[in-house]
C-alpha cells in the first residue's frame, strides 16, 4: 500500500502537474445543468471518455451515438496529431484498463484516420490492431466492427495486425469456446480473409488452422487432429448418448473429463439437454474460474446446491490470489451482492471487493470526501449490462478512501449535503447503505457547508454542477489546498478548472487512486502507461487567476 508524507505548507506551495488541463474557448460554454464549464483539451477529454465509457451505452445527458461519435472523433484526431500517445492509451485500455470494446473501437478508428491522412509516423497500425486484440474472440469482433462501419475493404495492416494475434490467440480450447454460430466472424472465416500462417513455434498449429477451416466451411465432415487431446476428448464426449452424458457428469472423475474436453459451463446444460440441478453444479463447481462462480451464485441458490459446495464457492472467490488474478473491477462484487439473494455470500463478496481495493492509499492528515448522490449519478449505469448506477459505485470507492484515511470526513452532497457516518475497520459494503438521494448536484454549496481546513479534497462525481452563484465551483477551498476531482462520466463540459492543485482523474480504480500520494509525494502525475522516464508528464495549466486554470466561459 502507497503511504504519503503528510502535505507540508512548503510542498503545497510547489506547482505541480495536473492531471486534466482545461482551456478557454471564445464561446460560452456550460455543463449540462446550466453551471459554468471548462473545455478540456483533446487528450485529456479522450482520457476521460474512454475510462468513464462503455461504448454505445446512452448516458443521462448523452445517447451512447453521441458518445460513440465524440469518443471515435477524438481518437481520429489524435491518431494524426499524437500517434505515440494515443497508441499508448488504446494499448493501456486493453490491458491495465480492461476495457474490451473502447480499445477494439479506438484502434479501427486509429488506423482509418492514419489511413485517410498517410501518415506513417509513429507506432504502426499493425502493432496497435494487434496489441488490443487479447482474447480468441476478439480478432473476429474487430472484423465485424470494421466492416460494419468502415465496408468490406479490409486494410493489410488490420490484416498483419489481426493475424498477428491470432496466431498468439487460437488454440483448441479458444476454438472450442470462441468458434460458435453465435459470433458474426467464426475462426475460418478469420483465417479466410487474413491468411494468417501458423506460428512456426506451435507445431500444432497448422493443423488447428485447418480444422478451424473444416468446421465452419464443411462441419458434417470435420475431424479434429488424431494428435490434439482437447479436441479429440470433446468429440468423444458429443458423440456420447444424450441418457449417459449426466451420469458421466455426476460419476468419479466426471468434473476432471469436462475440463480435459474444454466443456465450458455455458455450454453444459445444452450438451445435457436439461437443467443444471444441484448435482450438475457441484459436479462442474471445482473447474469453473471465479468470475464465472460469481455470475452464477444466483443459480447456486436456486438449484440448492450444498453448504459444503457454497463454501467452496466462497473460498475461491473471496481468494486475495483469485481475485488479483480476474482483474476485474470493484464494482463487480458489489454488484453480485446486490444480485445475489441469499446472505450466505455476504461475507465472502466483502472480502473479495477487500482485496479488490488493497491499493487504495491511505491518505494522512484530514480528508474531506464528497460523494455525489444527484439525480444523474442514478439514471447511469457503470454499464449496459449492469444494475450497478455510478451513485453506488461512487460511493463504494469513497468508502474505501475514508475507512483507510488517516482521518477522513465522508459526506453525501447534491442540493443538501449529509455525513455519512462510519467507523475505522467496518466492512466498505455495510457503510454504503447509509448513503441517500439527494436530487441536484451543487458542488460549490457543498464545499462552503463542509470544508473546514482539510489538508486535501476528493469529489466523486459525473460533474454536471448547477450553476452557482457567486464564486467560482472551488472558491471555499484555498488555491494551496488539492483538490481531486474523480469524474465517472467522461462528459465533454469540466465543473472546475484544473490548475497547480486541482486535478481531475476518470475510471474508478485502486490504481487511479494511487495517484494522490504520488502527486502529495512531489512527483509528477504521468499518464498511467508512460515509464518515469518516458515523455508524456501530464500537463499543468497555467493559472489566469489565484488557485485555477482556465476561467469559466460564460
Amino acid at each position: 500500500m502507497l503511504v504519503a508524507p503528510h502535505v507540508s505548507a512548503a510542498a503545497r506551495a510547489m506547482p505541480q502537474q495536473s492531471r486534466i488541463h482545461q482551456v478557454p474557448t471564445p464561446q460560452q460554454f456550460r455543463t449540462y445543468e446550466g453551471g459554468p464549464a471548462f473545455v478540456r483539451e483533446p487528450r485529456d477529454e479522450l482520457f476521460l471518455l474512454a475510462v468513464g465509457n462503455f461504448v454505445s451505452q446512452r448516458t443521462f445527458y448523452e445517447s451512447g451515438t453521441e458518445r460513440d461519435e465524440r469518443y471515435v472523433r477524438l481518437v481520429r484526431r489524435l491518431a494524426v496529431e499524437d500517434p505515440d500517445w494515443t497508441a499508448g492509451l488504446l494499448r493501456w485500455l486493453r490491458g491495465e484498463g480492461n476495457m474490451r470494446t473502447a480499445s477494439l473501437v479506438g484502434a479501427a478508428a486509429y488506423v482509418r484516420a492514419r489511413l485517410d491522412a498517410g501518415a506513417s509516423d509513429g507506432p504502426s497500425n499493425r502493432s496497435v490492431i494487434d496489441a488490443v486484440l487479447q482474447r480468441a474472440d476478439e480478432p473476429g469482433e474487430l472484423l465485424a466492427h470494421w466492416t460494419s462501419v468502415y465496408g468490406r475493404n479490409v486494410p493489410q495492416p488490420v490484416k498483419r495486425g489481426i493475424a498477428d494475434a491470432v496466431r498468439r490467440l487460437y488454440s483448441s480450447r479458444s476454438l472450442l469456446k470462441y468458434d460458435t454460430a453465435s459470433h458474426g466472424f467464426r475462426f475460418g472465416d478469420v483465417l479466410n480473409l487474413v491468411h494468417a500462417s501458423p506460428d512456426p513455434d506451435k507445431p500444432w498449429q497448422g493443423a488447428l488452422f485447418r480444422y478451424a477451416l473444416d468446421r465452419r466451411h464443411h462441419p458434417e465432415t470435420a475431424l479434429p487432429p488424431a494428435a490434439d487431446t482437447v479436441l479429440t476428448a470433446h468429440r468423444a464426449l458429443m458423440e456420447l448418448p444424450v441418457a449417459e452424458r449426466r451420469a458421466l457428469v455426476t460419476g468419479p472423475d466426471g468434473s476432471e473429463r469436462l475440463a480435459a474436453a474444454g466443456l465450458t459451463w455455458e455450454a453444459l446444460a445444452g450438451w445435457l439437454h436439461g437443467p443444471l440441478d444441484a448435482a450438475v453444479w457441484e459436479a462442474v463447481i471445482p473447474v469453473m474460474g471465479p468470475m464465472a462462480l460469481l455470475r452464477n451464485l444466483r443459480n447456486f441458490d436456486a438449484a440448492h446446491i450444498s453448504a459444503e459446495a457454497a463454501d467452496r464457492v466462497a473460498a475461491r472467490i473471496s481468494d486475495v490470489d483469485e481475485v488479483a488474478r480476474s482483474r476485474q473491477f470493484p464494482m463487480r462484487y458489489l454488484a453480485a451482492r446486490d444480485n445475489a439473494p441469499k446472505r450466505r455470500w455476504a461475507a465472502a463478496l466483502e472480502q473479495a471487493l477487500g482485496h479488490s481495493l488493497a491499493h487504495v492509499p491511505a491518505l494522512p492528515g484530514r480528508t474531506l470526501i464528497l460523494v455525489d448522490r444527484s439525480d444523474s449519478m442514478f439514471w447511469d449505469t457503470v454499464s449496459e449490462r449492469s444494475t450497478l448506477t455510478r451513485a453506488a459505485a461512487a460511493a463504494v470507492f469513497g468508502c474505501a478512501l475514508a475507512l483507510r484515511a488517516e482521518q477522513a470526513d465522508l459526506v453525501e452532497f447534491g442540493w443538501s449535503t449529509k455525513e455519512v457516518p462510519f467507523t475505522p475497520g467496518e466492512p466498505v459494503l455495510d457503510v454504503q447503505e447509509r448513503f441517500h438521494r439527494l436530487g441536484g448536484t451543487h458542488t460549490t454549496k457543498a464545499l462552503r457547508d463542509r470544508y473546514r481546513d482539510h489538508d486535501r479534497v476528493v469529489i466523486v462525481t459525473d460533474e454536471q454542477a448547477a450553476p452557482y452563484h457567486s464564486g467560482g465551483p472551488t472558491e471555499p477551498v484555498p488555491p494551496e489546498i488539492p483538490v481531486y476531482t474523480w469524474n465517472l462520466a467522461g462528459y465533454h463540459p469540466a465543473h472546475a478548472p484544473s490548475g497547480p492543485h486541482h486535478h481531475t482523474f476518470g475510471g474508478l480504480t485502486d490504481a487511479a487512486f494511487r495517484m494522490i500520494p504520488l502527486i502529495e509525494s512531489g512527483r509528477q502525475a504521468r499518464w498511467p502507461w508512460t515509464a518515469p522516464d518516458q515523455a508524456g508528464t501530464l500537463r499543468g495549466s497555467s493559472p489566469s487567476r489565484p488557485g485555477g486554470g482556465a476561467s469559466p466561459e460564460g
